[in-house]
């Protein structure tokens, strides 16, 4: 299965940070803290601006059907790379 970034249920305000965590299986509370230092060390507004722009851009993880393999829609699922 293709790997998606999702906005999280577990979430503080949009689930952003905690979607983009569970994107890299990093603890979310570490990207949050990372979002707040690097919004504060830029004067918040890029910071808030994309944080805003990831909540209306990135889809909800309930709103999203499961998405497909490669060998689900190709039929690939014999198919083997032969090393040398």
């Amino acid at each position: 299965m293709k790997k998606r970034l999702y906005r999280s249920n577990n979430k503080k305000l949009a689930g952003v940070c905690a979607g983009i965590a569970e994107y890299f299986d990093i603890d979310p509370t570490v990207i949050r803290l990372l979002w707040v230092l690097l919004t504060c060390i830029s004067i918040g507004f890029p910071g808030l601006l994309v944080y805003i722009v990831c909540a209306v851009v990135i889809p909800n993880k309930d709103e999203v059907k499961s998405v497909p393999s490669d060998e689900e829609v190709y039929g690939m699922k014999d198919a083997k790379v032969d090393e040398e």
